[in-house]
């Protein structure tokens, strides 16, 4: 918007560096360009003000594809005014001389020519092709066809009005025939993924088998192992046993021998004591043959004196004495 001073009889506008401001007096254009400024009469100037920048126009319209699908398009189209003199003499861009505000809304007639001119380019593609084909294709060719029509737009030319860029960001169908399109693509990534579960589970499977059999051969090694062992204990424990019965039969038979040695030592001792004691007692009896008895008695009571047990205290009794004494007494008659 321009901005103007106010002044008795006469009105001061400045312009910016991105408005074309026009100047007509009587029909002809007096001043004109990009950032003017001037003095004008405002009972007898026309003012027209013309936006030379980059403008952006949001779009987002319904199109229906020849399997009379809806889908949302929406995109962004940016335009500049490149002849702000030809816009101007088609579009109302005239400004208030006092207030400096356009007296219509000439950038919506311009926004309403670039959105009706894109829907009817991007309409007439989708038209031709099916809903699957237009979400395969995506965004592009619904971009290229908008911006070649555009740019090839006879009217737009006339206009002044020329399209820097155009931006499709989603050509949609509605939720619920998008949810079905997804689907199939879905199940797809869906069977992958089971696909990918399944065959980690086999592989999963096939290791836990291995592992068993590895560890079934190991128990099944362990077992033959240990059967060895035991058949080896068997055989050390007979062989032990073995070897022990007969050291014990060698120690049985050598411990017989030395008994028998001993017996046989033994009997051939007690015969020969036996021999030399019968011999002693011989030559003791043919010692004692010339003996007297008095002597013989006389030995035998000091044998009997010699054998018998302590005597503390011994009675002579009369009889006895007087017997003793007639024996002896008779033995010194009989000498």
């Amino acid at each position: 918007m321009a901005d103007i001073a106010r002044y008795p009889w006469v009105r001061h506008l400045r312009g910016s560096s991105t408005t074309h401001v026009e100047q007509i007096r009587d029909g002809k254009t007096v001043r004109a360009g990009v950032g003017a400024s001037f003095w004008f009469r405002p009972l007898s100037a026309v003012l027209n003000e013309v936006p030379v920048d980059d403008r952006e126009l949001p779009l987002l319209f319904h199109a229906r594809t020849s399997d009379f699908q809806d889908v949302t398009v929406q995109a962004t189209v940016t335009y500049t005014v490149t002849n702000p003199v030809t816009a101007a003499g088609r579009i109302d861009f005239s400004i208030d001389p006092n207030s400096g505000r356009w007296r219509g809304t000439p950038l919506d007639q311009v926004a309403g020519l670039l959105t009706e001119s894109a829907q009817q380019y991007a309409i007439d593609l989708l038209a031709t092709v099916d809903l699957a084909t237009a979400m395969a294709g995506g965004v592009g060719p619904v971009r290229n066809v908008i911006s070649a029509g555009l740019g090839s737009d006879e009217r737009l030319a006339q206009t002044g009005i020329s399209v820097v860029g155009v931006r499709v960001v989603a050509v949609r169908p509605e939720p619920e025939v998008e949810k079905a399109l997804r689907t199939p693509t879905r199940e797809q990534v869906q069977q992958e993924a089971d696909k990918s579960i399944f065959e980690r589970r086999a592989v999963a499977v096939e290791r836990e088998r291995a592992i068993g059999e590895n560890e079934l051969q190991t128990q099944i090694e362990l077992a033959r192992r240990e059967e060895q062992l035991v058949a080896q204990r068997g055989a050390n424990a007979r062989r032990e046993a073995e070897e022990a019965a007969a050291a014990g039969s060698v120690a049985a038979e050598a411990e017989a021998r030395r008994t028998v040695t001993l017996a046989e030592a033994r009997a051939e001792g007690t015969r020969l004591a036996g021999t030399a004691e019968g011999e002693a007692e011989a030559a003791r009896v043919a010692a004692y043959r010339d003996v007297s008895e008095a002597v013989l008695l006389g030995l035998a009571v000091k044998e009997l004196a010699a054998n018998l047990p302590q005597i503390e205290t011994l009675v002579l009794s009369p009889d006895l004495v007087s017997t003793a004494l007639a024996q002896l007494g008779a033995r010194k008659a009989t000498a």
